[in-house]
């Protein structure tokens, strides 16, 4: 079952993954990339790991920017499925 995260977990999460920011009920940030065609490759990835994970991101993309913010809405909040998508993101970048 999801739940909300305390806030030790957030923070830990934080230490460990300080590009994300923390904003309220949610987990956001902007990813930056050479051009169109490099921010939408990232963004179909992160489609497809959305889809297998059921669990889908607010996000917008504006020519080479793409800005993810995530929540659980049905929640209330930021859950354990928010910082596991976020580290999964990050890692399509590292890959």
């Amino acid at each position: 079952m999801v739940s909300l995260i305390e806030q030790n977990q957030l923070d830990y999460f934080k230490e460990k993954n300080p590009s994300w920011i923390i904003d309220n009920k949610t987990i956001k940030k902007e990813f930056k990339f050479d051009n169109f065609i490099d921010a939408f490759g990232f963004m179909s990835k992160v489609a497809l790991l959305s889809e297998k994970m059921d669990h889908h991101p607010n996000w917008q993309n504006t020519y080479n920017k793409v800005k993810i913010e995530l929540t659980t809405h049905d929640k209330g909040g930021i859950t354990t499925n928010d910082i596991k998508l976020a580290e999964s993101i990050d890692k399509l970048i590292n890959t």
